[in-house]
């Protein structure tokens, strides 16, 4: 039992570190093709027209990886209505079967974009059939998200994943010494 345990761990941790590391190099190529952009076109007239395409697919992969990475740290955007009328015990009881629900809901988005990627590849004038290869991240955005969501179902959970009846004071977290 311990040892499917150990191998999960370890794919977590290796799709983390993929994750941080498509994230990291998006974000600093799309911050270098910013920069180009900005000198080609205030100092030479000029620009890339293709930069655009390229930086609004960047910026879906920051997104894609940054949602699985903040999934998987339970600091993503929640809407929790009924959660603080249940007790800790229930809500640790209902923490596997909703991600479970949600990892089957982001496996059925990705199979209706793998569907849209490929009307988007069928349809694409040849000329712009390079930019039709990076929209794949939408179908491997949702899978990676869907897996995370899968992983964390199996894996056992932190205590910050229950929400306590107790609201903390906002300045407790403050780094302010005239809030006392």
């Amino acid at each position: 039992m311990a040892n499917w345990l150990n191998i999960i761990y370890r794919i977590k941790h290796a799709l983390i570190l993929f994750e941080k590391f498509v994230a990291a190099g998006s974000l600093l190529l799309l911050l270098i093709m910013a920069l180009i952009q900005i000198i080609s076109r205030n100092f030479f007239d000029t620009g890339f027209t293709h930069m655009e395409v390229v930086s609004r697919h960047l910026i879906l992969f920051i997104i894609f990886m940054g949602a699985a990475l903040v999934s998987e740290q339970n600091r993503h955007i929640k809407i929790d209505l009924l959660v603080h009328f249940l007790t800790p015990e229930q809500q640790k009881k209902l923490i596997k079967p909703l991600l479970l629900l949600s990892s089957v809901i982001s496996a059925i988005l990705a199979r209706y974009a793998v569907s849209f990627w490929h009307d988007e590849w069928q349809y694409a004038p040849s000329n712009e059939r390079w930019s039709v290869y990076l929209a794949l991240i939408l179908p491997a955005g949702f899978s990676i998200l869907s897996l995370h969501l899968l992983l964390l179902s199996m894996t056992r959970f932190e205590p910050e994943r229950v929400v306590k009846d107790e609201t903390p004071c906002p300045a407790a977290n403050c780094s302010c010494t005239d809030i006392k």
